[in-house]
């Protein structure tokens, strides 16, 4: 929001599934019926954004923030493997015009991580992402609305509701895509963890 000045009906960013080698039409959350399961396809849990080209930078500066100077993420203590594993999905992938940009970004801000070509089904591996082409081979699929702006896990982590109240918004006016998944609570206690 802060660095392309959107409001909330404009956000872009998903909670989505990519980077896996399997292509399904139902992507799912780990759900009692065993539909689309993403880990079993794959795939890991990602955000996914809209952003201009000229703003790619500032969004890559960012995403290195999120890391520690060993290249370790907050919460990768608790979410471990390959459902958690790090992947930056751009269009043309390793070897497209962003990835130099993303490496450059990289190295102006610590160097905390290497990269690595994503080929599908990849490990999780600490201090590594994985660039992957976004646009063709590893598309990325619009996770349950339930899983779209919620509240964080770790304590204290509570958005306001005006926040929390983005998904069913964004579904009414149609710039949310429904999903086609089972509800992943059931039979998997709250929330469907």
């Amino acid at each position: 929001m802060r660095i392309l000045k959107r409001d909330d009906e404009s956000l872009t960013a998903r909670a989505e599934y990519a980077g896996g080698k399997a292509q399904d039409s139902v992507v799912c959350y780990h759900n009692a019926l065993n539909v689309g399961d993403y880990g079993k396809l794959g795939h890991a849990e990602v955000v996914a954004l809209k952003i201009p080209p000229s703003s790619f930078k500032e969004f890559a500066k960012e995403y290195f923030a999120l890391f520690d100077d060993k290249g370790n993420r907050p919460d990768q203590n608790g979410d471990r493997g390959s459902e958690y594993r790090n992947i930056v999905g751009i269009p043309g992938g390793a070897k497209g015009d962003l990835a130099k940009q993303l490496v450059e970004v990289s190295q102006a801000n610590g160097d905390k991580l290497d990269f690595g070509v994503g080929k599908g089904d990849d490990r999780d591996t600490r201090g590594l992402t994985f660039v992957m082409d976004s646009t063709a081979q590893f598309p990325f699929y619009t996770a349950e609305q339930y899983h779209q702006f919620h509240d964080g896990f770790n304590l204290g982590e509570n958005y306001p509701n005006s926040y929390n109240s983005l998904a069913s918004k964004l579904a009414k006016s149609d710039k949310l895509e429904s999903s086609k998944c089972p509800n992943g609570a059931l039979g998997l206690g709250v929330g469907g963890l």
